[in-house]
């Protein structure tokens, strides 16, 4: 049997996407259907409606979801109906060479559900990183249900289903933050303004917070930053610096997916720091042109951060209980709640910068 429920779905390039009937099938052996009670707008959704992600239409959209399992398949064992879950787009395989090596966060193999969602006459929907949340009710692979305290609030947890543990795990898992350490996050947004809170959270003493927009740098205060740079006003590099007795940040983490914003992160940090991109580039975008010896002589790591380098069985429970302890403010990223068929208005809101995160209730 079936299920006919309403979906949000993107049917071509850059054409507003639409509200329709979605036919989602009985969950098969390993999978599981959640009944989705939040879904998040994020920025990778519009990816995926521009085309820049894939060109594999018509899109199911929606990822950053919270809900409540309703149906599970033949052989699930780790969640059952009832569970209030948190959806994840990396499902660890448990076999594959980064796993068996100890790295699941760097799974290479991970589930997504065997079955497809489709429209009513039968077209293949390709859901959103595999997950498809813009919809009353989702197939997903069961290893993509994160168990999470049922007390939380769904729009608040379910964004760590991307953005936001994005950017605290940039902080806290790629960037290994530490007690002390001096940190700058260049870009202000979701993902930049999680790294701000993973970084308080991991302690850090000096937290400088880089974006050209002040309402963004005011949002970055509430999660913890210490410092602001209007990076229209002043050059941010010798602003960091400045902000770290001369010698630049300890972890400087890039969360706007540019070549001139890494390139200043790259400068803004001390000898021996980190360098962290968590922002999505195009595939166009090159790596500015450095000196080799300037990459040599300053020493340190430059990285790059796949979804903060999450497991999410270790992480979400753990975020979910410094939420609901008053610790981790997810709330504050919560900007509007909005009805399924306000997704397309909030791609506008976002694009011109006026909330950090637009949350569809179910």
């Amino acid at each position: 049997m079936s299920q006919e429920v309403r979906g949000v779905i993107a049917r071509a390039k850059g054409v507003p996407v639409e509200v329709t009937t979605v036919v989602v099938p009985d969950p098969g052996p390993g999978e599981a259907v959640v009944r989705v009670q939040a879904c998040g707008v994020c920025h990778t959704d519009l990816h995926y409606r521009e085309g820049g992600i894939t060109d594999d239409f018509p899109f199911l959209l929606g990822h950053e979801a919270a809900g409540i399992v309703e149906q599970v398949g033949a052989g699930v064992t780790d969640v059952e109906p009832g569970d209030f879950v948190v959806l994840n787009w990396r499902a660890v395989c448990g076999t594959c060479r980064a796993c068996r090596r100890g790295r699941p966060w760097y799974c290479f193999a991970t589930h997504n559900a065997a079955q497809k969602m489709t429209l009513t006459d039968g077209t293949v929907l390709s859901p959103a990183l595999g997950i498809g949340a813009f919809v009353e009710k989702t197939l997903v692979h069961a290893g993509q249900c994160t168990r999470v305290d049922p007390a939380a609030r769904p729009a608040a947890v379910g964004l760590l289903g991307c953005g936001v543990m994005a950017g605290i795990g940039a902080a806290m898992n790629t960037g290994g933050v530490s007690r002390g350490d001096s940190v700058a996050v260049i870009g202000c947004g979701g993902v930049g303004d999680g790294a701000v809170a993973g970084a308080a959270l991991a302690g850090a003493t000096t937290i400088i917070a880089v974006d050209t927009d002040p309402r963004k740098l005011e949002w970055a205060r509430r999660f913890g930053a210490t410092h602001t740079v209007d990076a229209s006003q002043t050059d941010p590099v010798e602003a960091i610096r400045e902000l770290t007795g001369g010698f630049g940040a300890d972890v400087v983490i890039e969360a706007v997916g540019r070549p001139e914003t890494w390139k200043q992160a790259f400068y803004a940090r001390d000898l021996a720091g980190t360098v962290v991109l968590v922002g999505v580039p195009t595939p166009e975008m090159k790596v500015p042109e450095l000196p080799l010896l300037d990459v040599f002589g300053r020493g340190g790591a430059l990285k790059s951060s796949w979804y903060g380098d999450c497991l999410p069985s270790r992480d979400f429970p753990m975020l979910t209980s410094l939420y609901l302890q008053g610790r981790l403010d997810l709330d504050a990223f919560v900007t509007e709640e909005i009805a399924l068929d306000q997704v397309e208005e909030a791609f506008t809101k976002m694009h011109r910068g006026d909330v950090l995160r637009s949350v569809v209730i179910f």
